[in-house]
C-alpha cells in the first residue's frame, strides 16, 4: 500500500518507516513508525542500519505495526570478525594490500544471517539488534538493550546482552494472538475494532471473529 511520510501533520520527528527505505534489501511492513528527536528520521538507513553492505546480501526485514524509538540500531554481519581464524584482523578486506581475490571480501567476517523482526514489535530507545536475530511478534525490547539471541514471541527483554524479563500475556493468549493475526486485517476492519484490540481482553477481540 502506499502510505503518507508522517503520521501526524505537525510532527516532523516521527515517519512511516516503509516510507523512507530505499535499499531492496530492507523490508518494512505498513504502520511501522520510526521516531527520532536526533536526527532526521527519514535518514534511518544510514543512520541505524549498519554494517549493512551490498557484497554480504544479508536482509533487514521489519514487520507491520512496529514502533521503533530514537536511535535503535541494527548491526549487520559485516561488523563482525571472523572467529575461525587464528587473527581477528579482516583482511580480505584489505584485498590490494595483501594480494587477495576481491570475490573472498566477504570471509573477512562471521555470517549470523538476516535481521527478522515480526509484528507489533517495540523496540526502545538506542536498543542494539545484531546480526542473525529473530524477534517474534508482539515482543518488546528495552532501552539500550544488545540483542544477541532470538526473542519469542510477546516477550519483554532487556539489560547486556538482553535477557527474558517475563511474558506480557498468558501463553494461551499469545497463541490466540498468533492465530488472529489482528494486523493482517484491512484498515478498515483494524478501525472499527481498535477498542477490542485496545482493550486488553482477549476474549473481547475473540468475540468478533466468532
Amino acid at each position: 500500500m502506499q502510505q503518507k511520510l508522517y503520521p501526524r501533520s505537525m510532527d516532523k520527528e516521527t515517519v512511516y518507516l516503509k516510507s523512507v527505505i530505499t535499499n531492496p534489501n530492507i523490508t518494512v511492513g505498513d504502520y511501522t513508525i520510526y521516531n527520532d528527536f536526533v536526527h532526521d528520521p527519514r535518514n534511518f538507513e544510514k543512520n541505524n542500519v549498519l554494517y549493512h553492505y551490498p557484497v554480504n546480501h544479508d536482509k533487514l526485514i521489519i514487520g507491520k505495526f512496529c514502533s521503533i524509538a530514537c536511535g535503535a540500531k541494527f548491526i549487520f554481519n559485516s561488523a563482525n570478525h571472523s572467529l575461525s581464524s587464528l587473527s581477528t584482523y579482516p583482511f580480505p578486506i584489505f584485498f590490494e594490500e595483501w594480494g587477495l581475490d576481491v570475490k573472498d571480501i566477504t570471509k573477512a567476517w562471521d555470517q549470523k544471517g538476516n535481521i527478522i523482526i515480526g509484528n507489533d514489535v517495540w523496540i526502545g530507545y538506542e536498543a542494539l539488534i545484531l546480526a542473525g536475530v529473530t524477534i517474534g511478534d508482539g515482543a518488546i525490547i528495552g532501552a539500550r538493550a544488545v540483542v544477541t539471541k532470538n526473542v519469542p514471541p510477546y516477550t519483554i527483554v532487556g539489560g547486556v546482552p538482553a535477557k527474558p524479563i517475563r511474558k506480557r500475556f498468558a501463553q494461551q493468549t499469545i497463541e490466540m494472538l498468533q492465530k488472529l493475526k489482528w494486523w493482517d486485517w484491512s484498515k478498515e476492519r483494524i478501525a472499527q475494532h481498535l477498542s477490542e484490540i485496545q482493550s486488553g481482553d482477549i476474549e473481547q477481540l475473540l468475540s468478533i471473529t466468532m
